[in-house]
């Protein structure tokens, strides 16, 4: 298939997004992402079907793997106007943008043929089942079990932090499948069915108080044989394959979002005279130059070439994101004034107070910003290895 004008496909986009972003689905108009998951649940997941239906998940998969084969500049594309139309978070980015990836990168004829449709129908919920309470940015130091018997995976253990996982149909979890290797050497990469006896999910409440994080324990749960990507062993590679995704494309609908934050924090500003403190001026520019710097790093890293082994640029980007996230955060406090020091009733928050509280997390999950700046001094400039 021909791939289209650059020009032509926004207008494109922009079109399908104006039409649809209407009726039934007018309400999901800047609904959800980061402190506000909760949102319009069902209808979300409705507008992933829609997106499904329409051709818009998997852009740039192969063809002969379902998606269109857009080069990334469409990508990038799609999401500039998927925000700037405000279109509701992705409930299937998971899938879409982590696991279906990875199975592009790792995954079998027959994994592909059975988990790739799922997804890119906006069917099938995928979550990440990476972090423990032990084993948080040391993700070598998981302890959930698996074991191979009578044709079928066996895992005991708890995982959390497991974003969306009380809406998720599948999970890919990092598990210990050979417990005398030692560290890394003994993982598995294994796709785990959500909706079984042996898993029960737990919400965690937030200092939003809202629930999009969850605990998720395993209680002799199931997956199949053949449900492991890689061999047995070598579930860290295929999970190092995840993260680089993880923090390499899929991060231009974040700074995307990230976008549309700072805009409201600037609208704030300029309607309670804010603006005019010098502070809080330099504060605001500040922001928008980091928004540039993270958009340039982006770009940077997909310019790569395809099948290149990842450097240190996703640590550096997670790094650069997560600090300027979470200054965003008190920069929306600051600029609402006294105002935003009261909750309204029933622990009522707006998005200045949400994005706030949020952001206390940003540098922690996804690796904290102590672990990335031991990976870049570490694998990207060569320095010692950090006393034990």
């Amino acid at each position: 298939m021909p791939v289209p004008d650059e020009e032509a496909f926004r207008a494109e986009v922009r079109g399908w997004l104006a039409a649809n972003l209407a009726g039934d689905f007018a309400p999901l108009v800047g609904s959800g992402g980061p402190g506000r998951e909760h949102e319009f649940v069902p209808e979300r997941m409705a507008w992933e079907r829609l997106l499904g239906d329409s051709g818009w998940i998997g852009l740039g998969w192969p063809e002969a793997d379902g998606g269109r084969g857009l080069p990334w500049g469409h990508e990038v594309i799609f999401y500039e106007e998927y925000a700037r139309a405000g279109a509701p978070a992705r409930v299937g980015h998971i899938g879409e943008q982590l696991l279906g990836p990875t199975l592009l990168m790792f995954g079998t004829t027959e994994q592909r043929g059975r988990f790739l449709p799922g997804i890119l129908a906006g069917t099938e919920l995928w979550c990440q089942g990476y972090s423990e309470p032990g084993a948080g940015s040391d993700l070598a130091a998981v302890s959930t079990r698996a074991r191979l018997e009578a044709g079928q995976w066996h895992l005991d253990g708890q995982k959390v932090w497991t974003s969306l996982a009380q809406f998720a149909d599948w999970c890919f979890v990092l598990a210990r499948s050979d417990p005398a290797a030692e560290r890394h050497r003994g993982l598995s990469y294994l796709l785990v069915p959500m909706r079984q006896p042996g898993v029960d999910v737990r919400p965690i409440v937030q200092l939003t108080g809202t629930s999009e994080f969850n605990e998720v324990f395993f209680d002799d749960a199931r997956a199949a044989a053949a449900d492991i990507v890689g061999a047995p062993g070598d579930g860290w590679r295929v999970a190092m394959g995840t993260l680089a995704v993880e923090r390499g494309v899929s991060t231009l609908g974040q700074q995307l979002g990230f976008q549309r934050e700072f805009e409201a924090v600037l609208a704030t500003a300029r309607a309670t005279g804010a603006i005019d403190d010098p502070d809080i001026g330099a504060r605001i520019v500040e922001a928008w130059a980091g928004l540039e710097v993270m958009r340039y790093t982006a770009l940077a890293m997909l310019e790569r070439p395809a099948g290149a082994a990842p450097g240190t640029e996703p640590n550096v980007n997670k790094l650069i994101w997560a600090q300027w996230h979470q200054r965003l955060g008190e920069l929306a406090v600051d600029v609402a004034g006294a105002a935003a020091t009261l909750a309204g009733p029933g622990y009522g928050l707006d998005n200045a107070q949400r994005l706030f509280l949020y952001t206390r997390a940003d540098t922690i999950y996804g690796g904290s910003n102590e672990i990335q700046r031991n990976l870049i001094a570490e694998r990207g400039l060569g320095l010692p290895r950090e006393p034990r």
